[in-house]
């Protein structure tokens, strides 16, 4: 596969760095299913969204569909329940506030490209974010792909132009709702355990893989880029894996099953 530039990735932590991935593979056939692992508070994984969404778009222009599968990663696992203030946090992970600011201008530069105001002045609290996964794993269990990428874009529409702690249940349940799930089973899901097992499992099976950032871009198994490369890149990287050598290929519909797996 194509040689991948620096991207804007987030690690453990979610610094700012960038990260060169490259990966040689090939699937057969005018569908591909990507999995996208990712972070509901990765600035980058936001950016990375609308390039590859551009990216889909053109190539469905040219024959290719491409679905997106949304895996959970958690950048801050051991982030109390409740959050932090996102002031004090940032300020010890970076050593100060003006660092912490500098990094936010950076992503934000990049955002404003792809057409993403980031209002990072709105943002008080850094979440804990396995609650606002497992709601992106019962949109996709309900919904499929469709429904899993709305719910996506509403928690970081959420987080990064309204300020709003998506770790907070009552505000998930309302950017859950509202993206279309059904409210009963919104509140089953945050006041139980369904979906936890699973969101641990897909991180784990991630970080088994050698994920230690976001986002990071997959089909199966085998690793395709990490951070948010630009569109033109991911667009010639996707068009080369539909047309490189074959290898064993992916049933066809498996891309709006809900179900489905690495």
């Amino acid at each position: 596969m194509t040689s991948m530039a620096d991207a804007g990735v987030c690690s453990e932590g979610c610094t700012t760095e960038t990260r060169r991935a490259s990966s040689e593979t090939g699937l057969p056939g005018p569908r591909l299913e990507l999995s996208v692992v990712s972070d509901t508070i990765c600035p980058w994984c936001y950016v990375g969204k609308r390039r590859i969404e551009r990216a889909i778009e053109a190539l469905a222009a040219e024959g290719l569909g491409i679905s997106l599968r949304w895996l959970p990663f958690e950048l801050n696992p051991e982030m109390p329940t409740a959050g932090m203030d996102r002031r004090t946090y940032r300020a010890a992970k970076f050593g100060s506030w003006e660092r912490s600011q500098a990094l936010d201008a950076q992503v934000a530069a990049e955002g404003a490209r792809e057409g993403i105001a980031f209002r990072h002045d709105r943002i008080t609290r850094t979440p804990n974010t396995r609650a606002s996964h497992r709601l992106i794993w019962l949109a996709g269990e309900v919904g499929g792909s469709a429904l899993q990428n709305r719910v996506v874009e509403a928690l970081f529409a959420a987080y990064f132009h309204e300020g709003r702690d998506i770790g907070d249940k009552v505000v998930l349940a309302d950017i859950g709702t509202s993206a279309g799930l059904d409210e009963a089973r919104v509140l089953a899901l945050l006041d139980g355990d369904d979906g936890l097992a699973d969101v641990i499992g897909h991180e784990m099976a991630a970080r088994s893989l050698g994920v230690s950032g976001v986002p990071t871009v997959m089909v199966g198994d085998l690793v395709l880029f990490s951070g948010a490369q630009r569109t033109p890149l991911v667009v010639r990287a996707l068009r080369e894996l539909a047309t490189a050598p074959q290898t064993p290929a992916v049933a066809p519909g498996a891309e709006d099953r809900a179900d489905a797996r690495p």
